[in-house]
Formats: C-alpha cells, structure tokens, sequence
C-alpha cells in the first residue's frame, strides 16, 4: 500500500468550499482559551464541510498566528464570526430553529451514540473552556446536552479532541443512508 502524494488528494479550493453544500452543523466556542485549540476545531470544522462557528466570550479570533499554526488556512474557508455572549447565540440560533445542545457532562445529558439526526434540521453544538466547560448560563439554554461517553480514569477530553468526535459523529450520521 502507497501513501498517497498531497497532489494526489482531490481537495476543494477555498472558493470551491464556499459554494460547496454545508453539513447542517454549527459550533459555538464557550470561551475556549486555547489558540492552538480554536485552531484545531477550525481546521476540524473545514473537513467536514460545517456550516460556521460562532466565537464567543474570551475566545480569541483569527487572524493570529497561533490559530493559524494549527488551522492551516481553515480560517479562510471555514464562516465565523464573533459573538460577545454564548448565551445570546444560543438563544439567536433557536430563534432560526436551530436546535443547540451543549456538549458536556450533566445529569439527563444524553450519551452521544444515542443522539439521532433528523436531516431536516440544522444543529449547533457548543463546546466550552478547558477547565470550567460549557457555563451553566449556556447549558440552560440549550435545547439539551449530550455526553461523549469516557471509561478511563481522566473525566475530560481535550476540546479540539471532543469537537473530531463530535464532528465525525454527527457527519457520519447525516451522510448515512
């Protein structure tokens, strides 16, 4: 078996990206401290074609080479915008009928293999800082929380980690037949 040469990959351009049919998926970043993380979830967020992401409270926006470092031009292609409050996106968001869970660990939280896409609908997933998560303030809101679910000793997962999975998970679900 060859690895395949990056001029061997059918990749879009940014402009093809553009005009290119969105998963029906947004982001919303709670204050999410980490550059080199918004950067991830950036460059995350262009392989799966999502729809945009919503940069909130303390998290920073690029232009800034440490996002760039790791997003790697993912900020071109990939719509953001910043927004003071997560909160008031959330409700913004519900108010287009978007449905917006919180990706965190919470009573009720729903095991993410459980979770069903409907593809009628259009979804936002927040993630949240480091340390603290998804505020409170924020998860009330939402139309509800669903849960990655960990055995191992560590609680968390690394945000930019949590994002792939959810990201994949829910691009896997909506593409399915």
């Amino acid at each position: 078996m060859r690895k395949l040469k990056n001029s061997e990959l059918i990749r879009k351009s940014v402009t093809d990206f553009k005009q290119a049919p969105k998963t029906p998926m947004i982001l919303i970043l709670d204050d999410v401290r980490s550059l080199n993380n918004i950067g991830s979830i950036f460059r995350a967020a262009d392989a799966f074609l999502i729809e945009k992401i919503f940069l909130c409270g303390i998290t920073a926006c690029p232009p800034h080479k440490d996002i760039h470092k790791t997003a790697l031009g993912a900020t071109e292609s990939v719509d953001w915008e910043y927004q003071k409050e997560a909160k008031e996106t959330v409700k913004q968001l519900q108010l287009q009928g978007v449905k917006v869970y919180a990706i965190e660990q919470a009573k009720q939280a729903l095991s993410l293999e459980y979770f069903e896409v409907i593809k009628e609908d259009k979804y936002a997933f927040v993630l949240g800082n480091e340390v603290k998560g998804v505020s409170q303030f924020t998860v009330d809101q939402c139309d509800g929380v669903i849960e990655i679910p960990q055995e191992g000793t560590k609680h968390s997962l690394n945000i930019s980690i949590a994002t792939g999975i959810v990201l994949w998970d829910f691009y896997q679900k909506f593409k399915k037949p």
